[in-house]
């Protein structure tokens, strides 16, 4: 099993889960689930051990693996440390930035202006994370870019969700070029400002993130 068809099993399983397909306190049994994607039940387990990873479904003894109920305020507190991680992190990045860095960002941003530019949010979503695992490493704070990777792991269903909004591929690359300017200028506190706009959910974008998780 490849990597990438392992990935897109468990995207396939994560977007079932937040469009409600998989309803909170639903069971996800291995072998049903090995059926309807056409692939063995050794993917599956392993694609539910990432879900259960990041908190998406909880495996119980007896039981197997249950649905978690995504309590609203838990996603919007889990943004909003994300939001001052990433700040941190591009604030530090923007200070210490070397040239192996600054290349590393050049070119998760290229890939992302490729990706938007076709309009495709999956794609974009993974050089996104590409883009933002950049920054973290700029740092050069390591234990920083543990604490950010963590976290960006356990937000990436819903941060996938969010690139499928509308127009927010396009304002999402917006943001990142503005980002870019500020840490290529060494201008720390303006890249800690627009990293936390750009990941925080407040108004708008949270009820929009709650809605698309609710449409089935």
């Amino acid at each position: 099993m490849s990597e990438n068809v392992g990935r897109w099993l468990r995207d396939e399983i994560e977007n079932a889960i937040l469009s409600n397909e998989f309803a909170p306190g639903e069971r996800l049994d291995e072998m049903v689930l090995a059926t309807r994607f056409g692939v063995s039940r050794t993917p599956v387990r392993e694609a539910l051990m990432q879900l259960n990873a990041i908190g998406l479904i909880e495996i119980r003894p007896r039981r197997g693996a249950v649905v978690i109920d995504p309590a609203p305020h838990r996603i919007f507190e889990m943004f909003e440390v994300m939001a001052e991680l990433e700040g941190l992190a591009g604030s530090l990045a923007a200070r210490r930035l070397d040239d192996e860095s600054r290349a590393a960002i050049t070119a998760a941003h290229r890939r992302c202006e490729l990706s938007a530019g076709a309009g495709d949010s999956d794609a974009y979503y993974y050089d996104n994370e590409e883009f933002h695992k950049a920054i973290y490493a700029a740092s050069r704070s390591e234990f920083l870019e543990q604490q950010c990777l963590q976290l960006h792991r356990r937000l990436r269903p819903y941060r996938r969700l969010q690139l499928r909004v509308r127009n927010r591929l396009s304002t999402s690359f917006s943001e990142h070029c503005t980002i870019v300017d500020a840490i290529f200028a060494g201008n720390g506190e303006e890249a800690r400002r627009l990293l936390r706009v750009h990941v925080g959910i407040q108004g708008e974008r949270f009820s929009d993130l709650v809605a698309s998780m609710t449409t089935r």
